[in-house]
C-alpha cells in the first residue's frame, strides 16, 4: 500500500522504530539513521538474544540500515541529504534536539516543501512538561491510564505489555497515512506533533466522562464486576473470558452448559449474586481451558482462551491469520504482524548495524567508493558494506 514511498527514521528504543516497523509492512522503504557506532539503544537494552536486544529484534524488521556519526558536520550532512530525498522523516528526539543537528522540519521543508515530518515523543512538542524525559509507565501515569487499572488491593498495575509506547506508534503510522492522503491531493507537506500521553488520555474519554457526572468507578463495576462478563478458572489452572454482555449470548451460554435457571442474572453483578457466582465458578472448575475454549467455538457466547504464551502461538486465531512468522535467513527470529498485506517471503529481518551505509548512500547520494572509503577511515560510517550479514537474533 505504501509502495514508492520513502522514510527516513531517526527514532529509537520503541515508540518510533513500533511506527516505522508499520509503515514498512505497508511496503514503504524505511533508512533507519542509528548513531554510529553506537546504533539504536535498543539493541543492547532489556533481555537479550544471540547478541541483539529483543526491543531491537521487535520492532525493526523490513528496514535498512544506515549508520552515521551525527557529531560529525559531514555525518549531519550525509542524514540532511538523505531526508531531504524522503517523502516522511520521523524522529523521537527531545525538543529541540533534531534543530541543533540541523534536521529540524523547518531546515529540510525549505529544500522538500511536501515533506511529512513527524516528532513522536511521550509529551509533545508544547506544554509544561515537553522538555521532560519519560518512558512507557510515565506516560500511562500522566494519562490516567495507569490509575484505571488496579489489583486487589488498589494498587496500579503495571502492565506487561508497554501500551503506552506501542499507542503512540500506533497513532503516529497512521497519521503519517493521513498526511500522504493530503499530500496527494494538495501537493503540501505537513508537521505531525505526536505525544503518547495524548493518545493514552484519549482513551481516557468514557472515564472522564463518568468522572464529570460523579459517577466515577462506574466502568469498573460495570466492566469487571458481572458474572456475565468475568474471567474463570479452569480445571487446569488456566483461564477462559466470558464476555456475555448481551442477553442473547449470555441465553446461548446457559444453554449450552444446561443451566437455564441461571437466564435471568444476565447483567447481575458479583456482589448482588455471590451465590450464582461461586456456582458458576465451581463449574467452570469442571472442565480444562481446552475444553471450554472448544465450546466457546462451538457456541455463540463470547466464551474464549485467556492465551498465554505457550498455547497463543499455536492458538486457532494466530494460525488461521497467519500472525506469526519466521523471515527468510532468519530462522530463529520469530516475528508477530499487525498487516497481512505483505507476502511473508518478502519479509526481512531487522537488519545489521549499518548494514546498509555503503549501499544507499552510494545510489540514492551517488558517493563514490572512494568517497566512502574516505568517511569510514574518519569514522563518520562504518568500513566496509554488511548488507549481506543480516541479523538472526
Amino acid at each position: 500500500m505504501l509502495s514508492g514511498i520513502t522514510v527516513v527514521d531517526f527514532t529509537r528504543h520503541l515508540p518510533g522504530p513500533y511506527c516505522t516497523m508499520r509503515l514498512a509492512d505497508m511496503g514503504a522503504e524505511v533508512i533507519k539513521i542509528e548513531a554510529y557506532p553506537s546504533g539504536d539503544p535498543g539493541r543492547s537494552m532489556g533481555p537479550m538474544l544471540g547478541g541483539d536486544g529483543l526491543f531491537y529484534l521487535a520492532s525493526n524488521r523490513n528496514k535498512r540500515s544506515v549508520a552515521l556519526n551525527l557529531r560529525t558536520p559531514a555525518g549531519r550532512e550525509l542524514a540532511f541529504a538523505l531526508a531531504a530525498q524522503a517523502d516522511v522523516v520521523v524522529e523521537s528526539f527531545r525538543p529541540g534536539v533534531m534543530g541543533h543537528l540541523g534536521l529540524d522540519y523547518e531546515a529540510l521543508a525549505e529544500v522538500n516543501p511536501e515533506l511529512i515530518y513527524c516528532s513522536l515523543t511521550g509529551y509533545g512538542q508544547t506544554g509544561a512538561m515537553h522538555q521532560l524525559g519519560g518512558h512507557d509507565l510515565n506516560y500511562q501515569a500522566v494519562s490516567g491510564f495507569l490509575a484505571a487499572n488496579r489489583d486487589s488491593q488498589g494498587r496500579p498495575v503495571i502492565p506487561e505489555v508497554p501500551l503506552a509506547d506501542y499507542a503512540g506508534g500506533l497513532y503516529a503510522a497512521e497519521q503519517i497515512c493521513a498526511a500522504l492522503v493530503q499530500k496527494e491531493r494538495s501537493r503540501k507537506g505537513t508537521y505531525l506533533d505526536i505525544a503518547s500521553v495524548d493518545v493514552m488520555a484519549s482513551w481516557m474519554s468514557l472515564n472522564a466522562l463518568l468522572s464529570c457526572a460523579g459517577r466515577e468507578g462506574e466502568l469498573s463495576q460495570f466492566l469487571g464486576g458481572l458474572i456475565n462478563y468475568n474471567v474463570y478458572e479452569t480445571a487446569d489452572g488456566r483461564y477462559v473470558a466470558l464476555a456475555a454482555l448481551e442477553e442473547k449470548f449470555w441465553h446461548n451460554f446457559c444453554h449450552a452448559v444446561g443451566r437455564e435457571d441461571w437466564e435471568e442474572y444476565a447483567g447481575q453483578r458479583v456482589l448482588d449474586q455471590p451465590d450464582v457466582f461461586e456456582e458458576i465458578k465451581a463449574m467452570f472448575l469442571t472442565r480444562t481451558q481446552a475444553e471450554w475454549n472448544e465450546l466457546g467455538m462451538e457456541v455463540d457466547c463470547c466464551l474464549t482462551a485467556v492465551e498465554e504464551m505457550d498455547t497463543w502461538l499455536s492458538s486457532t486465531y494466530v494460525t488461521s491469520r497467519q500472525l506469526v512468522f519466521f523471515p527468510p535467513h532468519a530462522d530463529n527470529l520469530l516475528q508477530v504482524r499487525g498487516e497481512r498485506k505483505k507476502p511473508l517471503d518478502t519479509m526481512q529481518p531487522p537488519p545489521a548495524l549499518g548494514a546498509d551505509t555503503h549501499d544507499i548512500l552510494r545510489s540514492r547520494l551517488s558517493i563514490s567508493d572512494q568517497l566512502l572509503r574516505r568517511y569510514a577511515a574518519s569514522g563518520i560510517i562504518p568500513e566496509g558494506a554488511k548488507q549481506d550479514e543480516p541479523t538472526n537474533g
